[in-house]
């Protein structure tokens, strides 16, 4: 068979997104913080759209009735200077323009003071600083003090021996030493170390706490690890008091020093929807109106724009203000899809509201989906990174969706959030005396109707941070 090339007509069908769906997609699954930090910007983007102020601010029928022609006239103030009150106001603090008027030192020589106060040092600056400034290091002493700080790790432990640095600098391994034992005392303490026990008994050599029984509690760290307390207690020789002062103090230490968290990776929960309980009895759901931004088509600006502007310019004006309306209709919508989401999650949860984690039915995101007719991604993306305050705490709303354990009674229904909080509480009063093995709180679960393997039991146990029964015995023999 010949194949010939040819032209040939054919008609598909494609589903594209268009850019004001992605945004609308997107603002479901932001953060409170994040669409805070979108609006931020689109405000900085597009000239039409306005955030709604306080009341001394300028409301949107203001912006809308204000005519073109109109000017607000600024307050006349007086031309004479009372130096009093300019010495109290700290005016002579700042610099003079070349008329004589006071003028703020930042607007004459510019904002680089700002640049440099947002600047944090980095862990490899401030060492650098802290090395620059050590007056008995030779020359040669600060470049082999440099290649210390280039292989540090994360943790602030070397990355290789100390063999491989002196090859690279063309040094022995013995000078290398002498100042990496002169930097350990570099801040944070325990820095440059090649291990652990050596990172640790810096940080308590630098406290005078360094002393034979400590030595020997860092000599056996994986039994630390195990919590073999009676084990170590005995080696270390020491009463009881004294190894628990020991292994407080332990535990104070910072096993990575050069651990930095990154400023940008750490949020601060709030709260998008409130619960609160009605006198009659019945579950309110509210949206958490501080965390949503107040925003509104600048009217007058835009007519203004239309009428002085060239006709080139007409669709661009037009496309701003097509996305200003669609963004406020997408938070509007996101605020009234999490408000559904929540009343329907409410309904099904009303009895850990009142009774706590024990009482938690199992729910779904198919469940909640059918119930409320949305799609199941968009329960997902609504759902994630969204925290509701109830009587019982701050949760996020995808904590009340857990699954369904079997249960013995047909007409009972149990979660397995409910069962965490069961096998948590039931270790919580175990007695020096009787510690529960696995089995045993099958058996307890099977008691109450609930129908669990024993490897279900260590799941969660092990999802819950507990140690296993032999561990759990060790630490209560430890602390009696």
């Amino acid at each position: 068979m010949v194949t010939l090339p040819g032209l040939h007509l054919r008609q598909t069908h494609n589903l594209a997104m268009t850019p004001q769906l992605r945004l609308a997609i997107r603002l479901l699954q932001m953060t409170s913080a994040e669409m805070e930090a979108l609006v931020e910007e689109e405000l900085e983007r597009n000239p039409f759209l306005v955030r709604e102020e306080t009341e001394a601010s300028v409301t949107p029928t203001d912006s809308v009735n204000l005519s073109s022609n109109e000017a607000v006239a600024p307050e006349e103030t007086s031309l004479d200077i009372s130096f009093a009150e300019e010495a109290a106001s700290g005016g002579f603090d700042d610099t003079y323009s070349e008329e004589g008027s006071p003028q703020d030192w930042r607007q004459r020589y510019g904002d680089g003071d700002q640049d440099i106060a947002a600047h944090t040092p980095t862990l490899s600056e401030r060492l650098d600083e802290q090395l620059r400034l050590t007056p008995l290091f030779t020359e040669q002493q600060r470049v082999i003090g440099r290649a210390l700080i280039e292989h540090l790790d994360a943790a602030g432990r070397l990355d290789c021996s100390l063999g491989t640095i002196a090859e690279e600098i063309g040094v022995s391994a013995a000078t290398v030493e002498n100042v990496r034992q002169s930097m350990m005392l570099f801040e944070p303490v325990g820095l440059f170390a090649c291990s652990l026990r050596e990172c640790l008994a810096a940080q308590l050599r630098s406290r005078n706490r360094l002393d034979p029984a400590m030595s020997i509690l860092l000599d056996h760290l994986d039994k630390v690890a195990r919590k073999d307390y009676r084990t170590l207690r005995q080696l270390c020789g020491v009463d009881e008091a004294d190894f628990a002062e020991m292994v407080s103090e332990l535990h104070h230490l910072d096993p990575k020093p050069g651990f930095e968290a990154l400023a940008a990776n750490t949020s601060s929960r709030i709260a998008d929807v409130f619960v609160q309980q009605a006198p009659d009895g019945q579950w309110s759901v509210r949206i958490n109106e501080d965390t949503l931004p107040r925003l509104y088509l600048d009217q007058a600006l835009l007519e203004k724009t239309r009428k002085s502007s060239p006709t080139s310019d007409r669709p661009f004006i037009q496309n701003q203000a097509h996305h200003v309306s669609w963004l406020v209709r997408s938070i509007e919508q996101r605020t009234k899809t999490l408000l559904r989401v929540s009343l329907e999650i409410i309904k099904h949860q009303s009895d850990f509201l009142s009774s706590g984690a024990s009482f938690m039915r199992p729910l779904t995101m198919k469940t909640v989906a059918t119930e409320t007719g949305l799609h199941e991604s968009t329960i997902s993306r609504i759902t994630t990174g969204k925290y509701i305050a109830t009587p019982q705490g701050l949760f996020e709303l995808k904590y009340f969706f857990t699954r369904k354990i079997s249960s013995l009674h047909i007409s009972k229904e149990h979660s397995a959030e409910a069962v965490r909080y069961k096998i948590q509480k039931m270790i919580s009063q175990e007695t020096g005396t009787h510690i529960l093995s696995d089995e045993e709180i099958v058996q307890n679960l099977r008691k109450e109707g609930i129908d669990i393997a024993r490897r279900t039991v260590a799941k969660y146990r092990d999802a819950l941070h507990i140690g296993n029964s032999v561990q759990r015995k060790r630490e209560k023999a430890a602390s009696a």
